[in-house]
Formats: C-alpha cells, sequence, structure tokens
C-alpha cells in the first residue's frame, strides 16, 4: 500500500466519527450532536482560548475511538476500565492505518493521560463545551439541565472552579438568567452561534452516502486531513495555521448557506454576490469577538479566501481534495446529481489542488478517473 493510500484510508475511516451520536443535541434541539462535529466545535472554542497547535491537534484526535467505542455519557454508569481498554484497542487499530500513525497515537495517548498543559487545556475545552451546548440553547431541556447542574457541583466539571473560575462562574450567570460581564460574554455568544454551523448541509455525502455532509463536521475532517497530510505540505507551510483557517473557513456558511461547486455548470460558487454575502457574514460573525481577537481571526478568514500564501494555498487544496474522496467513497455523490465530467473536475477541483498538493491530486486524479471511465 502507498503512502497516499494509507493516509486516505485513514481519512476515509475517520468519516464514521460523523454517525457516531452523542448524548447532547445541537442549540435548536432539532437533533442529537456527533462527535465529529462536537470535535470541530471543541476546537474552536481551543482556538478562541488560547490553545496552542498541540492542544488544537489533540482535540481534532481525541474522540476517533468512538468509531468502534461509540460515546460514553458522563451521567451514566460506565465500566471505566472496560472503556479505557476498548479505546485504547480502538486507538491502536486507527493510528496503525498510517504509516506515521504512532506520533499521533502518542498526542491522544496524551490527551488521555491529561498531565501536560496541552493536554490539560484541551480536556478542559472538552468538559467545558456540552455545558454551554446546554446552557445557550434557547429552551434547553430540563433533563440536560439537571445533568449540567450535577456536572458543574459534583462531576468532571467541578474542579473547573479552580481551574478555570471565570468561565464558571459564566455558565452560572446563563444557567440562572444573568448577564455574563466583559468580553467572555461576546466570545460566548460566538462560539453559541457557530453551533448553527451544523445545520448548515453541503452537496457532498458521507464516505457511505447516508446523508449530506455538514460544514462543521466537514471542517473538522479538513483540519484533520491537514494533520494527516502535513508531511505533503511545502516547507513553508505552517501546519498550525492551515488547521486554524480550516476550522474557521465555513463559518460563514451560518449566513449563507453552502453553494455547491458544480451547481449552476460551476458558475455559482464564488460570484460576486456570494463573495460579498461572504464578506458581510465575517464581519457580522467575527464582529462578536473582543475587538482585537475578532480582527486577527477574520484576517486569517480572508487569508483564506485569498488563496495567495503558501498556507492558504495548501489549505485551500484540501477543502478541494476532500469532496473528490467523498465523491468517490460514494459512488459519484454530487459528480451524479450536477452531471460533472472529468474534463470539468480537473478545470474546477484539480488545478486547484495541484497548486498546493501535486502529489494528493495525482493520486485523485488516477482514483476519480476509474469513476468517469467505467
Amino acid at each position: 500500500m502507498s503512502d497516499l493510500t494509507a493516509r486516505f484510508s485513514f481519512l476515509n475511516e475517520a468519516d464514521r466519527l460523523k454517525s457516531v451520536d452523542r448524548a447532547n443535541v445541537l442549540m435548536d434541539l432539532s437533533r442529537p450532536e456527533n462527535s465529529a462535529e462536537h470535535s470541530w466545535h471543541v476546537a474552536l472554542y481551543a482556538l478562541l482560548f488560547g490553545g496552542s497547535d498541540r492542544a488544537i491537534a489533540m482535540i481534532l484526535l481525541h474522540d476517533l475511538v468512538e468509531i468502534d467505542c461509540g460515546d460514553h455519557p458522563i451521567h451514566l454508569q460506565h465500566d471505566t476500565l472496560a472503556v479505557e481498554a476498548a479505546e485504547l484497542a480502538a486507538a491502536e487499530r486507527l493510528f496503525g492505518l498510517l504509516p506515521d500513525g504512532a506520533a499521533l497515537l502518542g498526542l491522544w495517548r496524551e490527551f488521555e493521560a491529561g498531565e501536560t498543559a496541552d493536554a490539560r487545556l484541551a480536556k478542559r475545552m472538552d468538559h467545558v463545551q456540552p455545558l454551554f451546548q446546554v446552557l445557550s440553547a434557547p429552551k434547553p431541556l430540563s433533563d440536560h439541565l439537571e445533568i449540567v447542574e450535577g456536572n458543574m457541583t459534583a462531576g468532571r466539571a467541578a474542579r473547573l472552579w479552580q481551574e478555570w473560575p471565570e468561565v464558571m462562574e459564566a455558565a452560572r450567570a446563563i444557567r440562572e438568567r444573568r448577564p455574563v460581564s466583559g468580553e467572555l460574554a461576546g466570545t460566548l455568544v460566538f462560539l453559541a452561534e457557530a453551533d448553527r454551523l451544523k445545520s448548515v448541509y453541503r452537496a457532498s455525502t458521507l464516505c457511505d452516502a447516508s446523508r449530506r455532509e455538514n460544514s462543521a463536521e466537514h471542517s473538522w475532517h479538513l483540519a484533520l486531513y491537514a494533520l494527516v497530510m502535513a508531511p505533503l505540505a511545502g516547507a513553508d507551510v505552517d501546519i498550525g495555521r492551515v488547521i486554524r483557517m480550516l476550522i474557521l473557513h465555513d463559518l460563514v456558511e451560518i449566513d449563507t448557506g453552502d453553494v455547491p461547486l458544480h451547481s449552476q455548470n460551476g458558475a455559482a460558487h464564488h460570484g460576486a454576490a456570494q463573495m460579498a454575502a461572504e464578506e458581510a457574514a465575517a464581519d457580522r460573525l467575527f464582529g462578536m469577538l473582543p475587538v482585537e481577537q475578532g480582527r486577527e481571526l477574520r484576517a486569517l478568514w480572508s487569508e483564506f479566501e485569498a488563496n495567495e500564501t503558501p498556507d492558504a494555498v495548501f489549505a485551500k487544496s484540501l477543502d478541494r481534495a476532500q469532496p473528490v474522496m467523498q465523491n468517490i467513497r460514494s459512488g459519484g455523490g454530487s459528480w451524479i446529481e450536477y452531471d460533472v465530467t472529468y474534463d470539468q473536475l480537473v478545470e474546477r477541483v484539480g488545478l486547484r489542488i495541484q497548486r498546493g498538493a501535486p502529489a494528493i491530486w495525482d493520486w485523485l486524479s488516477e482514483s476519480s478517473r476509474v469513476y468517469f471511465t467505467r
């Protein structure tokens, strides 16, 4: 098996995390949250609250074992030792698919141990996000509020009264319907608004073709692509910045929706009206944050959109590569829906991938050509 075949095999297996449901629900109560979009949201928390690139990488990986083991809700009783053994076996299987999987397995184990500064921060984000997932909902479920209350007073989040008291005070204020003070208020509003990305659906489907992919889990998958495909990046590419770009890149779709690349014969995507709408959405969303942070993150989003720096070019390449892989795995996906030819794929997608990751495009081109010639 070639190096790239192994990397894509791992990333295709990771796609299954999008079908692992959690006990939490989306803030609009429309459905359970899945573990992939949860991982994206936790990574966004870390990005906003000062997480290092290493901590964010841990978060992208931390729930992959649920592909084999499922989610274990904190309010239910579990055989802890049996769960730990099953999760370790899952981690060894999954990361064993990669030629350099030992390094990612080490990151996952570091997160689980929770002893380093990066792991502690990553754990903190993982334990805070479910609290605000419930508390920030317009009409939270009563039984979920009870779980949050127990978690904050005697559960795994109780330690955060010592570790991160300002955030716990904010959670208590929201629970008691009091205003949150200071810059934290805007950050929490932004994070709650970000939950809406989980309800923006794309033309691409999951690898198993069971449903359309949403933009939050797509963003998680892309960030994971960057982590796994890092050896294919140029020497001047900063993978940490690429991952941050990809975590942020589709947030504007909360306002604009997703515009399929192949719709209107390829003419709809990034037309003048669409670009203006995305700029306005970026102004609104990043404007919720503390001024300096909002300015920095909007600049990172704009850099991705401009597609001129080495980081942005590689990030854009991955953003085009992932849907190609999804279509290959799902038997055609949006290519069938929009009657795409191989030449159109090369023009609309291939040239962009080749610019930043030529080896990835060579592999995808060969694999996709089989579909178009059968």
